[in-house]
């Protein structure tokens, strides 16, 4: 007996030692990782919302030596510790410590068989034996450790104290990390993320096509900041809320006759600088607010309905870029950064329709092919007549996506459904919503000469639209894109348009530097092919788009730090307005983007 209380005191304190380290696994934090907007994933994947997770229990396993070590011990690379096999004795003795005292080994509750283990694996599962011992001695109760189990426990601890000591150091380093983890988080439930863009830029060259005056060679410093919010309550679900604003001007329109000359699309006689959404730029502040006036937008619920489906409810957003369609199948894409223009960013199938409430939903057919849809109704907070989520403007948007096995092609087959009342114009100027290309291609003006003259829509319109995008990696340093895409405008009661447009863009990932990325591209933005003989959209009846203009388009993306990119780029559009008499338009633009 004597020599039973003999070994309980010898062996107590260091298994009073261990008891704390082990418990001290319990206090380890998860990674954060960054959100991903998503848009580029190849498979539908959680909704993640980086919070650390303070009480999940991890398994500490070395997979390499820690960078410092106590001055008790200096091993430099696991190679020199020889794995534990199953035939040495220190294995057979703590399989029967686990198998005897149901011992936790990381989330295990049961001995994982005769495989080899590292000594620092070994290691831990004899920190977690010692502690279930410990808990036994704690509990005063008959069902005490066993004499021989104390040996066997003194004789391990002594041989593998070497490991140990490393297993000590390296929670030590986690309790300090965790500290600070919980110091400086923005919410234990929300996540916040913003982007500033700088802008200087201008015009280089070109005309108004209204005004046929040369447009302002003005080079001007703008800015545009947001604010993403981001929470989630299952850790599978997301809220986002984001808050904008800034003062980047739009460099065109479409021309309104009702416009009092403010600078906003909607009620801008001459379309702006060049008087034609041709050149538009994708940085533009929104058209609906003033310079630098905060907005909210992108407020949007997302959850995930099974292993394959994602579902979206937004109160103000768009469907269609919501699930970040565009992107699988166009690297122009991009928030505050990639292409310099609208249309180089988006075929105009993703452009039909205004912010607003409605659903989203994407699918996983399978590990080949994706099943988008949406419908939003960007006037569906306005109770008036011919408004509201089902009364009023409406886009319905499907696509279905293909993935190759290899991941280095993807095809995006899309088609929209659009329709406007009467009365309705768009916060862009136009029921159409391409807001790129010609301005006979976005114009929704009524024929009818005496509202006209006011800017008034009276009657509806409706728009079909039909999209292709394909995107395929030559190599890990180059990828090639194309878009074309094709819409059947209606103007009800009057006749009918056709629109295309098409781009092809050349980009180079890592180029002069990791995380850089330069770029060409070259398209026709949204021209107006036909036009039934009864409906003049300021042309004259019939008129439709009588030349071809042709969009250039280059940028290079310096990655400066991880957090900071520099883009210069410029925009040159031959015939502008597809009209060969308006000379050339050049844009030139130096965008640096600050992200954190």
């Amino acid at each position: 007996m004597k020599k039973t209380a003999g070994n309980l005191l010898l062996t107590l304190p260091m298994s009073v030692f261990l008891l704390v380290l082990a418990a001290s696994t319990k206090t380890s934090a998860s990674e954060i990782r960054g959100e991903n907007e998503t848009t580029n994933k190849e498979t539908l994947s959680p909704v993640n919302i980086n919070t650390p997770d303070f009480n999940k229990i991890t398994q500490i396993i070395a997979q390499k030596e820690p960078s410092s070590l106590s001055d008790e011990s200096q091993v430099t690379s696991v190679s020199q510790l020889s794995d534990v096999q199953p035939t040495d004795w220190a294995y057979e003795s703590l399989k029967s410590l686990i198998e005897r005292y149901n011992c936790l080994v990381g989330s295990d509750t049961k001995y994982r068989g005769n495989r080899a283990l590292t000594r620092y694996e070994f290691a831990a599962g004899l920190n977690a034996c010692l502690d279930q011992v410990n808990k036994l001695i704690a509990s005063s109760t008959s069902d005490l450790a066993l004499k021989t189990d104390l040996e066997t426990i003194q004789r391990l601890t002594e041989e593998f104290n070497t490991e140990l000591t490393v297993l000590r150091g390296r929670l030590q380093t986690i309790e300090a990390r965790t500290t600070e983890l919980e110091a400086n988080q923005f919410s234990t439930t929300t996540k916040l993320q913003g982007e500033v863009q700088f802008v200087v830029g201008g015009v280089l060259a070109g005309n108004n096509v209204v005004t046929k005056q040369p447009a302002p060679s003005t080079i001007t410093f703008s800015q545009r900041t947001r604010l993403i919010l981001s929470s989630s309550f299952t850790g599978k679900d997301q809220l986002r809320l984001t808050l904008s604003g800034g003062n980047i001007n739009s460099l065109g329109g479409v021309p309104n006759p009702r416009g009092t000359g403010t600078g906003l699309s909607t009620n801008n006689p001459t379309g702006g600088i060049f008087g034609t959404f041709d050149s538009r730029t994708a940085d533009n502040a929104s058209p609906s607010f003033g310079a630098n006036q905060i907005s909210v937008g992108g407020i949007r619920y997302r959850f995930p309905v099974g292993k394959k489906t994602q579902f979206n409810i937004f109160a103000q957003s768009d469907g269609a870029n919501e699930i970040g369609l565009s992107g699988p199948t166009n690297p122009f894409e991009g928030s505050a950064s990639n292409g310099i223009s609208r249309f180089s960013r988006r075929n105009m199938v993703y452009n039909y329709g205004d912010t607003g409430p409605g659903i989203a939903i994407l699918h996983d057919l399978s590990k080949q092919w994706q099943l988008g849809a949406s419908y939003s109704a960007p006037n569906g907070d306005n109770p008036a007549p011919n408004n509201g989520l089902l009364t009023g403007r409406y886009v319905a948007f499907g696509q279905v996506t293909y993935f190759s096995p290899k991941k280095n092609f993807r095809l995006g087959l899309s088609y929209a459904n659009t329709y406007s009342p009467a009365g309705v114009l768009g916060q862009g100027g136009t029921n159409f919503g391409p807001a790129a290309g010609s301005n006979l291609a976005n114009s929704t003006i009524s024929t009818n000469p005496a509202n006209a003259a006011r800017g008034i829509v009276d009657k509806g319109t409706v728009g079909n639209l039909y999209g292709l995008g394909a995107l395929y990696k030559l190599n890990p340093r180059l990828a090639i894109n194309s878009f074309v895409g094709y819409s059947a405008h209606r103007y009800l009661g009057q006749g009918d348009g056709q629109v295309w447009n098409w781009g092809v863009g050349l980009t180079s990932p890592d180029l002069g530097k990791k995380g850089s990325l330069g770029a060409i591209f070259v398209g026709v933005a949204p021209t107006l092919t036909t036009l039934s003989k009864n409906v003049d959209l300021g042309a004259g009846k019939g008129q439709a788009d009588k030349d071809t203009s042709l969009h250039v388009e280059g940028w290079y993306q310096y990655k400066l730090t991880n957090n900071i990119e520099v883009t210069p780029g410029f925009i040159w559009v031959t015939a502008p307005n597809s009209d060969t008499t308006n000379p050339a338009s050049i844009v030139g633009w130096l965008r640096t983007t600050f992200r954190f």
